[in-house]
């Protein structure tokens, strides 16, 4: 059944990037308050890629056949595709880490890489992305992505498109908002799995090192070992020292009744002098893989204490699974923000939040810094652990 109604504005939803707890609720937010609104709302598949992966002979259309959903780039969402989704994790409409600005040969669709020249790696298609988008009738895109995906959405608002732009990452590392939809959920499984594993830990009187998601960021590692009560947090921030960790790790240990310790490190830590510790090539917006260095910092423990060591690596389990209440909350709320900004006809615009007060913010914020950990105000880098005083006056979240 088609159900395109070229006289209804129009609004675009993708998803890109790592996906986290939380899309679905924003998806289904998006899709019940556009359709009460009178609005048509196409789902983009595959973040950026489905607009790449579309051709004007594609059929848009309402269709509850899975089947033929898993075959389009573009398709009209209508309330009962999603009505059930919010209660899973992942993204109903997939996603990828594609960059139309910078796209590889072996990364776009079959039709496209005929456009390449023979010598050239990487090619430009904004221009075709925006022909899309045109074609479509679409008013506004509505993109729900961390640094990356909103960079590209950025370039779009810049080239005078409709923008209204939704944060996510599990790092909450997006510039210019205090929350993105993610994080809460990663720390609570965080926390979770810490405390978990002191079971073991605890059991074999053994050191853990516990990796944890964050690139640049230490946010994720901070918070989760701050609230668990861990001994001892390296976060991506501060270059640590394996001789120093050992003697403070030991003396953890000595002193706990039950003769086990336990320190949490971000993916992206490195030790002083060192580099991150990075594997594969780069992803499209020029990322190599990060990952390890936990299992490294664990075996120098070990050759430094002479003590069993316990390493685990939680990975993508900090982003599986049904997003937490407060996820929920703000993933809905973000999404009928953006929906009040496109009626009002407000674009360049990305949701935020800011010392608890839901706003909105330029979209060209992203670009102008970069969200880090307060170490004065929030880390000893003498002791490498959490300090956190004195709350009163800090946001929620206490950045």
């Amino acid at each position: 059944m088609n159900s395109s109604q070229p006289n209804k504005s129009t609004i675009a939803v993708l998803t890109g990037g790592g996906d986290v707890p939380g899309l679905n609720a924003c998806i289904k937010t998006l899709v019940y308050r556009g359709v009460s609104e009178g609005l048509r709302v196409l789902g983009i598949r595959r973040g950026w890629r489905g607009l790449l992966e579309y051709t004007p002979d594609q059929p848009v259309e309402y269709t509850s056949d899975q089947a033929d959903i898993a075959k389009t780039a573009v398709q009209e969402l209508l309330p009962p595709q999603v009505r059930t989704i919010d209660r899973y994790g992942g993204t109903y409409l997939h996603t990828s880490r594609t960059n139309p600005s910078a796209a590889r040969k072996k990364d776009v669709p079959d039709h496209l890489k005929g456009e390449f020249k023979d010598d050239q790696e990487k090619k430009d298609f904004t221009d075709l992305v925006l022909r899309n988008l045109e074609t479509l009738g679409v008013d506004a895109i509505i993109p729900i992505g961390g640094d990356d995906t909103l960079s590209f959405a950025e370039r779009l608002e810049r080239k005078g498109f409709p923008v209204i732009a939704i944060p996510k990452t599990m790092d909450n590392d997006v510039f210019g908002t205090d929350y993105c939809i993610g994080f809460s959920t990663a720390v609570t499984r965080g926390v979770s799995f810490i405390h978990a594993l002191r079971t073991c830990t605890g059991s074999h009187e053994r050191i853990a090192v516990i990796e944890l998601f964050g690139r640049y960021c230490g946010e994720t590692s901070l918070v989760s070992a701050y609230l668990a009560g861990v001994d001892r947090a390296i976060i991506s921030e501060v270059p640590f020292d394996p001789e120093k960790l050992a003697q403070l790790i030991m003396k953890d240990k000595r002193a706990n009744p039950k003769n086990y310790a336990i320190v949490t490190i971000s993916e992206g830590a490195r030790m002083v002098g060192g580099d991150l510790l990075l594997s594969g090539e780069e992803d499209p917006y020029g990322h190599r893989k990060l990952g390890g260095i936990g299992e490294v910092t664990g075996q120098l423990l070990n050759e430094l204490t002479g003590e069993d060591v316990l390493y685990q690596r939680l990975s993508y389990l900090m982003r599986s699974g049904p997003p937490d209440s407060l996820d929920l909350m703000v993933a809905v709320n973000y999404a009928n923000m953006a929906i009040d900004l496109f009626l009002k006809k407000t674009f360049g615009r990305l949701v935020a939040l800011s010392r608890g007060i839901y706003t909105d913010i330029p979209l060209s914020t992203i670009t102008m810094g970069q969200k880090r950990v307060d170490v004065r105000e929030l880390y000893d880098v003498e002791e490498y652990r959490p300090k956190v005083r004195h709350v009163s006056g800090k946001p929620m979240f206490l950045y």
